[in-house]
C-alpha cells in the first residue's frame, strides 16, 4: 500500500537508537543510508528481506524544528502478542511514553491486539498483531 513512511527528527541519534531497539522486537532491522545521499541526517528500517515498505526518521529537510503531526499515527504490524508486548514494553524503556497498554481492542476487530505510545518526541505509534488484519504476518 506504501512505498515508505517518514516522520521528522530533531534528536537523529536519540531517536535512532528508540527506533533501533523498539523495531528490533518486530523484527525490522536498520538500513545503511546511501553516503552520497544529499539529504539531512536520518535512519531508516526494513524487515529483512524486502526492500519495501520502509520506516524513517530524519531530519526535515526545510530546516524548520520537527514536529509531531496531531492525529498521526504509525502502526506496526507485529507477529505476535508477544511481540506487540515486546515493543511496548522497550518503548517504554527507551524513554517512550504510554498511550494505551497491549490488550485486545475488539472495537477494531475480533482478533485485534494493540498497544500505543509515543516516541520521545511525541510522535504516536501503535503496535497490532491481528490475524485477519495483517494475513502475511500471521
Amino acid at each position: 500500500m506504501f512505498s515508505h513512511i517518514q516522520i521528522g527528527a530533531r534528536d537523529v541519534p536519540a531517536l535512532t537508537l528508540f527506533y533501533d531497539a523498539v523495531l528490533a522486537t518486530l523484527g525490522l532491522v536498520r538500513l545503511g543510508l546511501d553516503e552520497e545521499d544529499s539529504s539531512p541526517s536520518g535512519a531508516g528500517w526494513h524487515r529483512p528481506g524486502h526492500y519495501w515498505p520502509q520506516f524513517y526518521i530524519q531530519l526535515p529537510i526545510n530546516g524548520l524544528p520537527a514536529t509531531w503531526g496531531n492525529g498521526v499515527q504509525v502502526s506496526f504490524g507485529a507477529h505476535s502478542v508477544e511481540q506487540v508486548n515486546a515493543a511496548w514494553q522497550t518503548a517504554m524503556q527507551m524513554g517512550g511514553t504510554d498511550e494505551g497498554p497491549p490488550g485486545k481492542r475488539p472495537q477494531y476487530g475480533d482478533d485485534y491486539y494493540g498497544a500505543y505510545c509515543r516516541d520521545p518526541e511525541g510522535n504516536k505509534l501503535c503496535f497490532v498483531f491481528a490475524k485477519t488484519l495483517l494475513p502475511e504476518l500471521a
